[in-house]
């Protein structure tokens, strides 16, 4: 984006020029001796095999300076599990793979229930959860990175852009959130373009600048999936299961982390990964239940703040919602036209009507059940409702590599 406006309540590190990584990667490999570094890869089963998965393994063979690789394997069957040993192997980091469909740490989730602590249904938050708690046990680490596996646009330099500003001793980081441009022919990132920030700004102009809200809006792409962390946040930290991950977890931090600690890392020109249908008539699936589960995040978040939401003031939001909507779609029409880039404005049309339904439904949902579905507790409470879990996670790893 060649700019370095700081835009508020976090510090902004930008993607000045070109980047010298080997410059970079020397000094992270120095900064590991003292604050070891370890990678987090959710990874559903489909994506074995895939050219984007492929490209990631190829870029990370190159990277010296991570002590550890912790990839979580969701949905697999034993033929599948053998298959994703067998691809990942060829990385020289020699990582770990949890099978977490596996007897051993299928015996652990059940345990965990039995002591009344929900972890939610199989999915990115619940993976990224338990391999967290992998890096805890098995102490070769003090911070982590994570980031998905459908990234097309992978490259080293997006890694250590994400992992340098919390791995610097000096810098004071406890938190790094990833952020780029996201377009091909089009303009993509509907869900942050068309539903958050317009959200967010409807409940400032509503509600004031709130800290929260001010915070929130501060992230230039709060949906990335990519970010860093120390590993006293991945004790303290709690995570939502389902697709409010990304800003469910930018609420604890809000929670949990002084806001001098807390960044955004620019990772690179462009970024291109897989895309969800909008599923304008189904709120179960796609885009549309991406922005429930977000809205319902924030409102959740929200009120845990003090603030109080109401019927008066959800049809009030949905209100300023669709003015602010209209307002981001005459923005971008002309940015792409800048850009002599392809616009859609029917599609956007229909994508910020549908994201007004997944408000409306969102609201529904809280105020039918304000708490909704617990997040997943935090490492330390699993820790002292059951003190010897961690060695038990630990333990069922390594039996299943062995195997």
């Amino acid at each position: 984006m060649s700019d370095f406006f700081q835009t508020g309540a976090i510090a902004t590190i930008h993607r000045l020029g070109k980047t010298d990584l080997k410059r970079m990667e020397s000094e992270l490999k120095d900064f590991g001796n003292e604050n070891p570094i370890a990678l987090v890869l959710p990874c559903h089963v489909k994506e074995l095999g895939t050219t984007a998965l492929k490209n990631i393994v190829r870029e990370l063979k190159g990277v010296s300076y991570l002590n550890q690789i912790v990839i979580g394997l969701d949905q697999a069957n034993p033929k599948e599990w053998q298959k994703a040993r067998q691809f990942f192997s060829q990385l020289p980091q020699k990582p770990k793979i949890l099978w977490l469909d596996g007897p051993r740490i299928q015996r652990l989730y059940e345990k965990l229930e039995e002591a009344d602590l929900n972890i939610g249904l199989p999915g990115k938050g619940r993976n990224a959860w338990t391999c967290f708690g992998y890096v805890l046990a098995s102490e070769k680490a003090r911070m982590v990175a994570l980031h998905d596996c459908d990234i097309i646009t992978y490259t080293r330099e997006l890694l250590a852009r994400l992992c340098y500003p919390v791995a610097h001793p000096s810098l004071g980081f406890d938190f790094c959130k990833g952020y780029y441009a996201r377009f091909t022919h089009r303009l993509n990132g509907r869900v942050m373009r068309l539903l958050l920030t317009p959200l967010l700004r409807s409940l400032k102009s509503m509600l004031g600048p709130h800290p929260f809200l001010v915070y929130l809006d501060t992230f230039r792409y709060p949906l990335a999936g990519e970010f860093s962390l120390d590993l006293d946040l991945v004790r303290r930290n709690r995570i939502p299961a389902d697709w409010g991950l990304e800003v469910g977890l930018l609420a604890d931090v809000f929670r949990n982390s002084a806001a001098k600690g807390i960044c955004q890392s620019e990772l690179c020109d462009n970024y291109e990964h897989k895309h969800q249908e909008m599923s304008v008539r189904d709120a179960d699936k796609g885009l549309n239940k991406m922005a429930v589960d977000i809205s319902k995040s924030i409102f959740r978040t929200m009120a845990a703040e003090g603030i109080k939401l109401d019927s008066g003031l959800f049809d009030t939001l949905l209100s300023a919602y669709v003015r602010q909507a209209e307002d981001a779609i005459r923005h971008y029409a002309a940015d792409a036209a800048i850009n002599g880039l392809c616009f859609d404005r029917h599609e956007e049309e229909v994508a910020s009507t549908t994201f007004a339904r997944s408000i409306r439904m969102a609201a529904r949902a809280f105020m039918e059940d304000p708490l909704g579905a617990p997040l997943i507790p935090n490492w330390n409470r699993v820790q002292s409702a059951l003190p010897h879990f961690l060695e038990e996670l630990n333990e069922a790893v390594n039996l299943d590599d062995m195997e």
